[in-house]
Order: structure tokens, then C-alpha cells, then sequence
């Protein structure tokens, strides 16, 4: 009897940009990630997305390293365990991302339009932040000899995924973003073509991210599809919001772990607060990452984020 082949194994990951220290938020994401992959008995690696030099923090990866490992979390692949697809550092992996845009061929084009002039150009602002590109450099660069950033020519198109959270979506990229930069002009990929780019690279095959990511889902599909890849699942779990109902942030100045460690906080009544406020555990209750496994196979949120 032919028993056929094994389920392929689920590979997630956590990706923060050492651009400040982790928070709340970002724990709430990670613990989320975390389980989902671990209760499917995948692989989960970590990834730092420091690709923007001038809002990475010195020491920054470092400070993410301790976070996660005082928190008692573990991955398989990345920064200190290592791996087939290092470097798990984007600041290292530059020469993946030219290749990447190379392939692009000519839907790639220069464009010297500075972000003050696309606000202008631009018909509408819309509810995400996003400014629509014009296409003011598209049949040639508004300003010759000026600075070149790259962007992606975007078609009117309907693009869908059923989100493990949300469920059935869909965005037009050309309403949400239009032609989005892949190069900017400082020399360096933009996330949009990073995240895929790597995510690809390392066999990533679920995304949980929050939901203000929501709005780069289509542009990156746009991506998946023209490096000729398969696309991740994507589950885009609601923030944690502060109370003023904001959501926590760096910019913001959200209380990063850090200073819970520093003032003696035991990170496992940390943990035990998060997953309560998830609806893992009816109170809170201190509890590692592991030990969290249980509760979270048995409460509702699995049923979203389950994965066989």
C-alpha cells in the first residue's frame, strides 16, 4: 500500500528591524508566530530586517537576541543557530536582492520624483498612509541626472488570498500604492522587495505579521508571481493597542521588554499576561513558551491559526 509523501513541513518566521527595541507588540506577534508554527511541529527562524542603515540602532540585534532569549523563546534557523539560507541578516544578503531586481527585467523604471512631489502629484491619500504613485517617471525620470530610485510598473488588477485570520481578501496594488520603489535612492532594496526576496530564499510558507501590514499583501504577491514563486499563507493578527487606542510602536515610545527585564519582571508572568489578553488562558498564569502549547492547541485562536 502506498502511503504517497509526507505533508511538506511548515516553515514560519519572526522578522524584526532593529530600529528600536522590541515592545509589547511586538511580543504579542512573535508568541503568535511562535505557536502556530510549533504546535504544526515546523520550523521557525528568526530574521533581522536592518536593510534602512539610518534608523538601525547601534547594538540593536544584539538587544533583540536578549529579549527573545530572556523570554524563553527559541528558533531553528538565524543570528546565533545559523542555517542554509544564512545570512539571516538583510544587511548581508544585498547581492540576493540585486539579482532579484535584475530579474524584474522592464517593469523596473527610474524614477526621481522626491516623496513631497508624489504628495502633490498624487489624486488621493489613502486611509493606509499611502500616497498613489502618479506615474510621473514612467515613460522617462522627471528630473535627468537627479538621484534614481526604482519602481515596478502596477497594472489595474484584483489580487485575492484567503487570510488564515481575516479570511477571504482582496486589493488592486495600483489603487493601494501604484508603481512601488524596489531600489531607493540611497542605494539600498526596499522591504517590499526584501521580505520576498528572502522569504522565498528561505522556504517561508506562513506569514503571521499584524494587521497594519495588510496593505503590502498584493504588491508582494505581484512579486511572488513575477520571480516566479509560490506565495506564503498570510495571517494578519489584530495589534495590541495602548489606551489611548493606538497601537504600540517604537515612535510612539511603547514601553520596549527591555526595561521589564531591567526592573526584575519574571518574563514568564509576561508571557502568562499576553497569552491571557490572546484568550490562551483564562488568567493569567506564569507559563515559558512551551508550556503555552497546550492551552494554545485547545482555545479558539487555534482553530484560525492552525495549519493541518
Amino acid at each position: 500500500m502506498t502511503t504517497g509523501s509526507p505533508p511538506p513541513v511548515a516553515v514560519g518566521r519572526f522578522a524584526p528591524s532593529p530600529s528600536g527595541r522590541l515592545h509589547l507588540g511586538h511580543l504579542q506577534t512573535l508568541l503568535l508566530g511562535w505557536l502556530q508554527i510549533r504546535a504544526a511541529g515546523g520550523r521557525f527562524l528568526l530574521r533581522i530586517e536592518d536593510i534602512d542603515p539610518s534608523r538601525t540602532l547601534a547594538g540593536g540585534t544584539d538587544a533583540i537576541l536578549r529579549d527573545m532569549e530572556w523570554l524563553g523563546f527559541d528558533w531553528d534557523e538565524g543570528p546565533g543557530v545559523g542555517g542554509p539560507a544564512g545570512s539571516y541578516l538583510q544587511s548581508e544578503r544585498l547581492d540576493l536582492y540585486r539579482q532579484a531586481c535584475a530579474r524584474l527585467g522592464d517593469r523596473v523604471f527610474p524614477c526621481t520624483c522626491s516623496r513631497k512631489e508624489v504628495r502633490r502629484a498624487s489624486v488621493q491619500h489613502r486611509p493606509s498612509g499611502e500616497w498613489p504613485y502618479p506615474g510621473t517617471c514612467r515613460q522617462a525620470p522627471s528630473h535627468p541626472g537627479a538621484d534614481e530610485a526604482l519602481r515596478v510598473r502596477v497594472e489595474p488588477q484584483s489580487l485575492g488570498w484567503n487570510d488564515r485570520w481575516r479570511g477571504p481578501c482582496a486589493q488592486d496594488p495600483a489603487d493601494v500604492c501604484g508603481d512601488f520603489i524596489v531600489w531607493t535612492k540611497a542605494g539600498w532594496p526596499t522591504y517590499q522587495l526584501a521580505v520576498v526576496v528572502d522569504d522565498i530564499a528561505m522556504g517561508i510558507t506562513e506569514v503571521l505579521r499584524g494587521e497594519d501590514l495588510l496593505v503590502s499583501t498584493a504588491r508582494q504577491l505581484l512579486l511572488y508571481r513575477w520571480l516566479g514563486a509560490p506565495a506564503p499563507r498570510f495571517t494578519h493578527v489584530p495589534l495590541r493597542v495602548d489606551e489611548s487606542g493606538h497601537k504600540l510602536a517604537k515612535s510612539r515610545g511603547s514601553a520596549p521588554l527591555a526595561d521589564l527585564r531591567a526592573a526584575g519582571r519574571d518574563p514568564r508572568d509576561v508571557l502568562g499576561e499576553i497569552a491571557c489578553d490572546l484568550g490562551l488562558l483564562s488568567q493569567p498564569t506564569a507559563l515559558a513558551p512551551g508550556d503555552l502549547l497546550e492551552p494554545f492547541v485547545a482555545c479558539s485562536v487555534y482553530a484560525r491559526l492552525r495549519l493541518s
